[in-house]
């Protein structure tokens, strides 16, 4: 089974997908993760982040792996230096690229076909995984959303956060469509068991016998 849960930042994706996950005894596979590992190195290696062909390439040399939680690239542990604000400030601009799109896509669909996987990001049910058994879109109001990511990251301001949750929308907003099947859910006022155990009758309602 394959469950994709899309939607912007701060509306408790990785958060959600991750208890959803450990409840099913599912893989939890956090897409983000992937575009945020790209963008390590290229700031690295100082590639051109506007260069759509060298950010391409760089993402078909240098394979991306999940062992739990933790994220290596080319055999190097990202796991922490991902989550960092310079990655936060331009990851959207490396994840913007086509070229970019096409080699993680293509790289997130064999993970996915694996099996039995929670897998999350910014479209994943419309683009990734089509025919996933089960689509989520997750959404919260603005301020909830950044007081989330104040809490997540309290050495950076409130209203720092904040503006950068604008700008990413901005920069997202072409992939942040859901699904004409996935079902919303709004987190505003929902805790993370509450969210998971709405996606559970979800599933629940697509396995039992008709």
């Amino acid at each position: 089974m394959i469950v994709a849960i899309d939607g912007p930042a701060g509306a408790g994706k990785s958060t959600v997908a991750r208890a959803l996950a450990s409840r099913l005894g599912f893989r939890y596979l956090d897409t983000g993760a992937m575009y945020r590992a790209l963008t390590w190195v290229a700031l690295r290696d100082g590639l051109d982040l506007e260069s759509g062909a060298a950010l391409g390439g760089l993402a078909q040399a240098s394979p991306i792996a999940f062992d739990g939680d933790r994220v290596t690239i080319a055999g190097e542990d990202v796991t922490d230096a991902i989550r960092l604000p310079e990655i936060d400030r331009v990851v959207s601009t490396v994840a913007r690229h086509p070229e970019v799109r096409a080699v993680m896509r293509d790289r997130q669909r064999e993970l996915a076909e694996q099996g039995d996987v929670v897998i999350e990001g910014r479209d994943i049910g419309t683009v990734v995984c089509p025919s996933a058994d089960v689509k989520v879109y997750l959404v919260a109001d603005p301020e909830e959303r950044a007081r989330r990511r104040v809490a997540d990251r309290p050495e950076i301001g409130a209203e720092a956060l904040a503006t950068d949750l604008r700008l990413r929308d901005q920069r997202d907003a072409a992939q942040m469509q859901p699904a004409p099947d996935a079902e919303a859910i709004d987190t505003t006022f929902l805790d993370v068991d509450e969210v998971v155990a709405r996606i559970e009758e979800l599933i629940a309602g697509r396995t039992a016998p008709r």
